[in-house]
């Protein structure tokens, strides 16, 4: 007759060895769909942005490609926090939402919203801020003026004037932004 504590343990045992079968299953098949599966378009854009050397000794450039809607889409980093932006020409300064901002520990007291912007969507509070460096794609610029909007007020970041008018050039050419250090 077999002992109680022994049927016991080889079911348990048989029961941890279809668990471990299982998982190394689902491992593989999320693997499978997650290279099946198209990447989104903002993030697929943002990757296809290319850095390169110019002959001229120091030169950086960065090319960002148009996305769908026609804008031009990167990821930069503050702090090391990587953020993704929309190029903006037609932004004063680096614009960044609360939800940004508070990546890198940047979170403004209701106090701090006293400059008046006037966006798309009418005119809002803004807290002035700087920012010590900004790097986009290799690119990096120290002491950025930008401001903190409140998320419903700014649903993408934006790289404005105060980051690209310290860059050599930046120009449209051949369906790409250019930016150059």
């Amino acid at each position: 007759m077999a002992r109680p504590w022994l049927v016991w343990v080889c079911v348990m045992r048989n029961i941890l060895m279809i668990a471990a079968v299982l998982a190394i299953l689902g491992t593989a098949m999320a693997e499978m769909a997650d290279r099946m599966m198209p990447a989104p378009a903002q993030a697929s854009v943002a990757n296809k942005a290319t850095v390169g050397l110019s002959s001229q000794a120091g030169t950086r450039s960065l090319a960002i490609p148009r996305d769908p809607r026609g804008h031009f889409q990167t990821n930069g980093r503050i702090d090391g926090q990587r953020l993704a932006f929309m190029v903006d020409t037609g932004a004063s300064v680096v614009a960044l939402n609360e939800r940004s901002a508070a990546q890198f520990g940047l979170r403004p007291r209701p106090a701090d919203y006293t400059a008046k912007v006037t966006t798309a969507n009418g005119t809002v509070k803004a807290a002035r801020t700087r920012i010590a460096m900004l790097d986009i794609g290799g690119l990096i610029v120290r002491d950025v003026d930008a401001m903190v909007l409140p998320d419903e007020a700014l649903s993408e970041n934006l790289l404005g004037l105060s980051f690209l008018s310290k860059l050599k050039r930046f120009e449209y050419a051949n369906g790409q932004m250019v930016l150059e250090q």
